[in-house]
């Protein structure tokens, strides 16, 4: 006699990213600069054991001092190193904040906490675990009063967050010149004309882009030009779906721009919305439809792969239903 049982197995692939450093190509800013110690220097590879004055950053003293990295994409951060000065004023640093998200609202200093630093002892180098948090910007931020933010040097350790966009077909309802639609998903540096989309000026122009699967997206991102005319992207909506009906206009919103500052890339939370089309539509006459960056994020739903593998295994014989997770 034989018995029988059957077996749901998931498997979930996952990135494929290397832990990585990023060092070379982020941008980073602070508060204010005290004398030549430049917001770069924590992010020069030299951790400034020698000579603080060419290789750490330092704000002026004042209130809530902060400094910022912007990695230029979204990442994932499993961890960051600090190095605290090697001198006297070591004590400077306790009680900063380091703080990992999307947002720029108050310089980022509101984004979600990974730790608060309590102390690093003069010319030491202390790892915080952020578990995988993910953000497009770093802080370090330090709250109160008459505070200095010294820093000889800011590792940040992760792996990129998968943004469905690059490997999605894009297209739009007209072209101005050769600002293609598939500029926009080019994870391009912001140089206006050789990075941006545009349609002519026309009623309702729409961008779509074809995720080639249904995806459950968390997330939009949205890059407007960085010149005279940001105020064009005004009224713009984000719809997420499977229909094509209107040239994907008639799917559900995720969220309507009411403006988004020339330069800057503004996030939408979408909630898990599914769909296998983002939109970007601006309704009414005479307008023109110019984006510099989308980018999406989500995950896949489980598609199921193989069904009915049987293992047999003396008297029993398994049967294990694989699901496929994105």
């Amino acid at each position: 006699w034989c018995k029988s049982q059957v077996y749901v197995c998931v498997l979930v692939l996952e990135g494929t990213q290397l832990l990585t450093a990023w060092q070379i190509g982020a941008a980073v800013i602070q508060s204010s600069t005290f004398a030549g110690w430049f917001a770069e220097k924590a992010i020069d590879s030299n951790r400034g054991f020698q000579q603080l004055n060419t290789t750490c950053t330092s704000t002026l003293n004042e209130s809530n001092p902060w400094w910022r990295l912007d990695l230029l994409d979204v990442y994932r951060v499993s961890e960051v190193v600090i190095t605290s000065r090697n001198d006297s004023y070591a004590e400077q640093i306790n009680g900063a904040e380091i703080r990992i998200g999307n947002s720029l609202e108050n310089n980022g200093s509101n984004n979600p906490i990974c730790a608060v630093i309590s102390t690093i002892p003069a010319g030491e180098s202390y790892n915080f675990t952020c578990n995988g948090m993910v953000g497009h910007y770093v802080i370090i931020h330090i709250p109160g009063d008459w505070k200095i933010l010294s820093l000889c040097e800011v590792e940040v350790y992760g792996y990129l967050a998968e943004n469905l966009a690059v490997v999605g077909a894009a297209i739009q309802s007209s072209t101005s010149e050769d600002w293609i639609a598939e500029k926009a998903i080019d994870r391009g540096l912001q140089q206006l004309y050789a990075g941006c989309s545009s349609t002519l000026s026309e009623t309702n122009p729409w961008w779509r882009l074809d995720l080639h699967h249904i995806y459950r997206v968390n997330r939009v991102v949205v890059t407007n030009r960085n010149d005279c005319c940001a105020e064009r992207i005004n009224g713009a909506e984000i719809r997420i779906g499977n229909s094509l009906e209107n040239n994907g206009s008639n799917n559900p919103i995720c969220a309507v721009i009411p403006a988004i500052p020339a330069g800057e890339s503004y996030s939408y939370s979408c909630g898990g919305m599914e769909g296998r089309y983002v939109n970007l539509i601006i309704p009414g006459d005479m307008k023109t439809l110019t984006l510099c960056e989308v980018k999406v994020y989500g995950e896949g739903k489980p598609l199921i792969l193989l069904l009915d593998v049987r293992i047999s295994d003396n008297n029993y014989v398994f049967t294990c239903i694989i699901f496929i997770i994105f």
